[in-house]
């Protein structure tokens, strides 16, 4: 696997999107997303026994956050491949709450949402473990912010660690 050649830079993202890329410390995101599979497989699957669980009324349940958590992930990814394809079109962007309206992953066994994020994420590093070293420094317009996708695989990590650190903080 090569990782990106440096770590993203504040110009490299958003002031939104910085929350992300904080807390991504390591400088290789490639084999720090794998390490965090199993982290994140047991963090879910605690949950298993009450997935509609959801910490106070009109808050996702366990099962929303992780189907959330699948729809970003396809959405960073989307945007990174179109960057690192040279892609320039502007790209939009997604009101969370307008999709979470519009599913409905209370359906879903807790297990295969999972098993669907961790697919969905295998792809991604599938791809980004064979990208050149110029198409990390790709760069493109999504939700109206510049953003590389050196940046966009820094927030695909963090986007997780911030859902499961409101797992452990607000739904234990």
């Amino acid at each position: 696997m090569t990782p990106p050649p440096t770590r993203p830079q504040p110009g490299d993202h958003s002031e939104f999107h910085a929350r992300y890329v904080n807390l991504v410390p390591e400088t290789d995101v490639l084999a720090a997303m794998q390490a965090q599979a199993p982290v994140t497989r047991a963090a879910l699957l605690a949950f298993a026994d009450r997935p509609d669980h959801a910490y106070a009324p009109g808050k996702w349940t366990v099962r929303q956050v992780l189907g959330h958590m699948t729809d970003t992930e396809r959405v960073f990814g989307y945007r990174a491949l179109s960057f690192a394809r040279a892609d320039t079109s502007p790209l939009p962007g997604f009101e969370q709450d307008d999709w979470m309206a519009t599913t409905d992953f209370g359906t879903y066994r807790l297990p295969d949402l999972l098993t669907e994020f961790e697919t969905v994420r295998a792809g991604h590093l599938s791809w980004l473990t064979h990208l050149p070293d110029a198409a990390w420094e790709g760069r493109g317009v999504a939700s109206g912010q510049s953003v590389t996708v050196r940046s966009l695989a820094f927030m695909l990590l963090g986007h997780e660690r911030a859902h499961l650190q409101i797992l452990q903080e607000r739904y234990r």
